[in-house]
């Protein structure tokens, strides 16, 4: 397959987040025309934004795929649904939220869909475990993830699990 590079970021706090978040890592090697390079450890993190809410179990994949970004992204969003994802409010409590935040060197914006992911350089959950499998990433139009991450220090994260496999 002569495909793209893509990270992608996973997240919930809902339905036992555990198992969403590894479900959906195992859902990402079932998309047409992709497969999963690497995958980080998983996380727990306070949420953002509305606070009165479960915490986050997080995850980043690496990925190879031939499909477009707005493909990809329409293919996340459908795993999304499939395990019963509902928009009631920005930041609300989520089974499951997949992002794209990298697609190759690619800066690129349209109708929802931004990539990099806008504020993927103000959090630690993605910016942590994105340099676990990608330690010399670069973010485009920001730079190193790695410099991102020394910007985040409020923000806690534990390890909850190295499920690498």
């Amino acid at each position: 397959m002569a495909g793209h590079i893509a990270f992608i970021g996973l997240g919930s706090n809902l339905a036992g987040p555990r198992q969403q978040v590894l479900q959906a890592l195992q859902a990402l090697e079932e998309l047409p025309h992709t497969r999963v390079l690497a995958r980080s450890s998983l996380y727990r993190s306070a949420p953002v934004g509305f606070l009165q809410q479960p915490d986050f179990i997080n995850a980043v994949a690496k990925v190879e795929t031939a499909m477009t970004p707005r493909a990809l992204l329409d293919a996340l969003l459908g795993l999304e649904r499939a395990r019963g994802r509902t928009r009631e409010f920005r930041n609300a409590p989520r089974t499951l939220d997949l992002d794209v935040l990298l697609y190759d060197d690619l800066r690129y914006h349209e109708h929802g869909l931004t990539i990099p992911h806008p504020q993927m350089h103000l959090r630690a959950f993605v910016l942590r475990p994105l340099l676990e499998i990608a330690p010399d990433c670069a973010i485009p139009g920001i730079g190193p993830a790695a410099v991102a991450l020394q910007g985040c220090p409020q923000q806690q994260l534990e390890l909850v699990a190295h499920d690498n496999p």
